[in-house]
C-alpha cells in the first residue's frame, strides 16, 4: 500500500480510506482505553493524530512508541472528535521502523532554547521550528530560480576554488594537498606552491561575480547560486563562514537596471514564501516575531526608496540620535546606521548608491565626479544590508588603473582584462546573501539557525 504524506493527508477526499502513513512520533498521551499519538513527517508542522484502541493494541504493542521513535501505521482516516485538528487515523496496523529511549532521546516534549539545539544539530530539523525554518529555505531556493528562469537568465555554476580574491579583503580558506607538518620551500624561505596540486596558491570562493561578468559578456544574462566561503573571524548573528550566494550578472545593464533586478527579485521571493509557506509562517509568527507576516507584507508593497550615500550620511548626522559609531562622509556605514533609514527614517527598504570609490571594490564603475563609484546596497528590516552590487567598469584603462592603485597582482587579473580588451559593453550585478533573506523571511534572529549546518569561528561540527 502506497504511503501518503502528511502534508497530503488532510484532502476531505481520503476520509473514510485506508491510509498508510510514516513518520518520527512527536508525542504520546491516552488512558487505558485509548492512546493519541501526534505523527510528523517533515511534510508539513502539522502533525497527524493516530489514535490507538486498546482493544485492538496491548500495551506491549505500543510499549515502543516513545517520542523520537519511527513508525508505519495503517488505518483508516476519519474526521476527528477532538479538537485541535481535523482528521486523525483510527490505526489498524502498526510496525515500528526504529525506537528511541526516552533516557537518551534529546528532543523531548519539553521546550528547548536555540542555543541548546545548535549543539544538537543533526537532529533539530525533527523540531517545529526547524522544519518551519528549512521548509521555508527550500521554496526560497525553488523562487530564485523560478525568478531568474522565467526572465531567461541562464545558470552559470562558477568554481569554489579559486586564485582570485574577489572581494580584495583576503580573507580566504586556503586549499592545499601539501603536508602542513613538512612544507616544501624555496631558498628564500617561502612555501614552494609549485609542489601543490594546482602548481600555485589557491582558496575558496568568496564570490563567483569575477566569473560570473566572464558569463554575462557572452550569455547576457547569468545568475550563480552556490556556497562560498569567508575566513573572517566574526562571531556575530549576521555572519557564516560558509554560505550560499545568489549573484545575476547582467550585459548592457545600468545601475537603475540592477536597482530594478534586485527590488524584483526580493519582492518575487517574499511574495512566492508568503503565497506557499502559510503554515510554516503563521507557526514562526506564533513563536518568535509576533509581526512577522504584517511585516513581510509591509516591505514588498510600496517601491524601496532610493537615495545616495551623500543623501543617507547628511540624514544620520541630521537625526539627533547618537550611534554607536559615528557617521562621517567616506565612512562605512554600519548595521545600526542602515536600519535606522530603513526602520527609523523611512520605514521602508532603501537602496543606497554612490559610495565613495576608497570603501567599495576594485571593479566597481567610477562616477563622473572622481570620488564615488556605482554601488547599491538594498536595505532591509531586521536585517540592514541584504544585497550589494553596483556597475561593473567597463573601460580597460580606468579597470587597470584602479587595479594598479590598489596593488591587486596582475597575473591573477588578465582574464578578468580581457573581457575590456575584447568587446567590452556596461553590465552590472548584485550578490544576495541567501541565509540573510532566509533570516528575514522566517524572523529568526540569528543567522546560525537558518543553515542546517552552520559554520562559524571554533565550529566545524557534523
Amino acid at each position: 500500500m502506497q504511503r501518503i504524506k502528511i502534508n497530503d493527508i488532510f484532502d476531505p477526499a481520503l476520509i473514510g480510506k485506508e491510509v498508510s502513513v510514516m513518520g518520527w512520533v512527536r508525542t504520546r498521551r491516552g488512558n487505558k482505553h485509548v492512546q493519541f499519538v501526534a505523527l510528523n513527517d517533515g511534510s508539513t508542522i502539522r502533525n497527524l493524530q493516530i489514535v490507538f484502541d486498546l482493544e485492538k493494541f496491548s500495551e506491549a504493542d505500543l510499549k515502543l512508541i516513545t517520542t523520537g521513535s519511527s513508525i508505519h501505521v495503517i488505518g483508516s482516516l476519519v474526521e476527528s472528535q477532538g479538537k485541535g485538528q481535523s482528521v486523525e487515523v483510527q490505526a489498524d496496523k502498526l510496525h515500528v521502523f526504529g525506537a528511541a529511549d526516552p533516557e537518551e532521546y534529546p528532543l523531548q516534549k519539553k521546550g528547548h532554547t536555540l542555543e541548546f539545539l545548535r549543539e544538537k544539530a543533526h537532529l533539530r530539523p525533527r523540531t517545529n521550528t526547524f522544519g518551519a525554518v528549512l521548509r521555508v529555505r527550500s521554496a526560497l531556493a525553488f523562487a530564485v530560480h523560478k525568478f531568474f528562469q522565467e526572465r531567461g537568465f541562464f545558470y552559470l555554476n562558477t568554481p569554489l576554488i579559486t586564485a582570485s580574491d574577489c572581494e580584495g579583503a583576503g580573507a580566504m580558506f586556503q586549499v592545499t594537498t601539501m603536508d602542513l607538518n613538512n612544507l616544501p620551500r624555496l631558498e628564500d624561505g617561502k612555501v614552494d606552491f609549485s609542489a601543490d596540486f594546482f602548481g600555485k596558491p589557491t582558496a575558496l570562493t568568496v564570490s563567483g561575480q569575477l566569473e560570473g561578468e566572464l558569463g554575462a559578456t557572452a550569455l547576457g544574462a547569468i545568475y550563480t547560486f552556490g556556497p562560498t566561503f569567508r575566513a573572517e573571524n566574526s562571531n556575530t548573528p549576521r555572519h557564516l563562514a560558509e554560505f550560499w550566494m545568489i549573484e545575476p550578472e547582467v550585459a548592457f545593464f545600468d545601475i537603475t537596471d540592477n536597482m530594478d533586478l534586485a527590488e524584483d527579485f526580493i519582492k518575487y521571493c517574499v511574495r512566492y514564501a508568503l503565497d506557499h509557506c502559510k503554515d510554516d509562517l503563521e507557526f514562526l509568527q506564533q513563536m518568535y516575531d509576533k509581526d512577522l507576516i504584517n511585516r513581510l507584507e509591509e516591505s514588498i508593497k510600496e517601491s524601496f526608496v532610493r537615495l545616495t550615500y551623500t543623501e543617507g550620511v547628511e540624514i544620520l548626522k541630521n537625526s539627533g540620535k547618537k550611534f554607536e559609531f559615528p557617521v562621517e562622509w567616506g565612512t562605512d556605514l554600519q548595521s545600526e546606521h542602515e536600519r535606522f533609514l530603513v526602520e527609523e527614517h523611512f520605514k521602508r527598504p532603501v537602496i543606497l548608491t554612490d559610495y565613495p570609490k576608497e570603501i567599495k571594490a576594485f571593479y566597481m564603475k567610477l562616477n563622473e565626479d572622481g570620488k564615488t563609484v556605482r554601488a547599491m546596497d538594498v536595505l532591509f528590516p531586521q536585517i540592514g544590508e541584504i544585497i550589494g552590487g553596483s556597475e561593473r567598469e567597463a573601460d580597460y584603462e580606468k579597470l587597470l588603473g584602479r587595479i594598479n592603485e590598489l596593488d591587486i597582482p596582475m597575473k591573477d587579473m588578465w582574464w578578468y582584462l580581457d573581457t575590456r580588451k575584447f568587446g567590452t559593453v556596461p553590465h552590472s550585478g548584485f550578490g544576495l546573501g541567501f541565509e540573510r533573506l532566509v533570516l528575514f523571511v522566517t524572523g529568526m534572529t540569528n543567522i546560525r539557525d537558518v543553515i542546517p549546518f552552520p559554520r562559524t569561528p571554533n565550529n566545524a561540527e557534523f
